[in-house]
């Protein structure tokens, strides 16, 4: 394990000179004074490593050195073929990039090597979209792609759910997130209006710009994987804007999760109260809006009985009057 964290060092401070000890700690997952000895030990074994005082201090490989560590193992070989997901790259217009860089770094491996990472193809495969959703590619989505390439800001255009208006703000897009088959651009509103970090729906943009300012400034500081962590069960919350008042049966209950939202799901089972006389909860479910909550609800059948709003519980009254009717059943309210 220590020579794998010594390696690891290595690399790491030759492709990020000037990283203090306190980053490397993190970075390794180790303490402050193991790396301070993991430095000693790379220094006994030959690698000019130094710590540096100062501002532009830090650890940092003599000038010209380079490593001879970057020899691949078979299990990073195998781990490199499963870092793609096709229909990313193609909605990303990548894909042709992606397969000559495969054959190129084929080319350059070892024939053991090039035998273990075509192996890993074989036997996984990573679908990152949704079952029972048709994939589709966002329009805007390889413009937008080239923008956060770029670092270049965008006017765009971004449909709201549930309303009839539109918003359209500039944006520098830090980068793109695919959730079960979703594109998500996360950006910045520029300094001198609010600052602030939005997600968007990359469907939901409708216009999209480029303005003619010089390439953004990216904080050096976001870390698009730890943003999206941190923000994104709080960006679905955010998209619940109506609230379902619903009874449901003990069967639609338990069912719930399996049509409805995660994070209103949560709040929902959190607002439930006893069962009635007819054995029927009743909760107060986040949807982002009737006209979803009626496509997610619809599966439930008999299981739920919307109390309001009043405008969904018409279009389950709707609903239910053309089902009798096409079914010829009688008495029907």
């Amino acid at each position: 394990m220590r020579a794998a964290r010594l390696i690891r060092m290595a690399l790491l401070v030759q492709s990020s000179p000037g990283l203090t000890a306190d980053a490397l700690a993190r970075e390794l997952d180790v303490s402050r004074r193991t790396v301070i000895r993991d430095a000693q030990a790379l220094q006994e074994a030959g690698v000019p490593i130094r710590a540096e005082r100062g501002r532009a201090g830090g650890y940092h490989l003599a000038p010209g050195h380079r490593t001879r560590l970057t020899t691949l193992h078979p299990t990073e070989a195998e781990t490199l073929y499963l870092s793609g997901l096709p229909t990313a790259l193609r909605d990303l217009g990548l894909s042709d990039a992606a397969d000559t860089a495969r054959l190129k770094l084929s080319a350059t491996l070892l024939p053991s090597l090039r035998a273990a990472a075509e192996s890993s193809v074989r036997r996984f495969h990573l679908d990152a979209p949704a079952w029972f959703r048709e994939p589709s590619t966002p329009e805007l989505l390889p413009e937008l792609a080239r923008a956060v390439w770029s670092d270049r800001t965008v006017r765009i255009t971004y449909a709201r759910p549930g309303r009839v208006d539109a918003v359209t703000r500039l944006l520098q897009p830090y980068g793109l997130v695919l959730k079960a088959g979703v594109w998500y651009v996360v950006g910045r509103v520029p300094a001198g209006r609010d600052g602030a970090w939005r997600t968007y729906r990359v469907d939901r943009v409708t216009a999209l710009s480029p303005t003619d300012d010089e390439p953004f400034v990216r904080d050096p500081g976001f870390d698009l994987t730890e943003h999206w962590r941190a923000n994104a069960e709080a960006f679905a919350r955010t998209l619940l804007r109506t609230t379902a008042t619903l009874r449901l049966t003990g069967r639609g209950l338990g069912r719930l999760p399996a049509v409805a939202d995660p994070a209103g799901v949560a709040e929902a089972l959190a607002s439930a109260s006893g069962p009635d006389a007819d054995g029927r909860v009743r909760v107060e479910l986040p949807v982002e809006s009737e006209e979803v909550a009626f496509a997610q609800l619809s599966e439930l059948g008999a299981d739920v009985e919307v109390l309001a709003p009043e405008g969904l519980r018409e279009r389950f009254r709707a609903h239910a009057r053309d089902l009798a009717a096409l079914y010829g059943v009688a008495g029907q309210r």
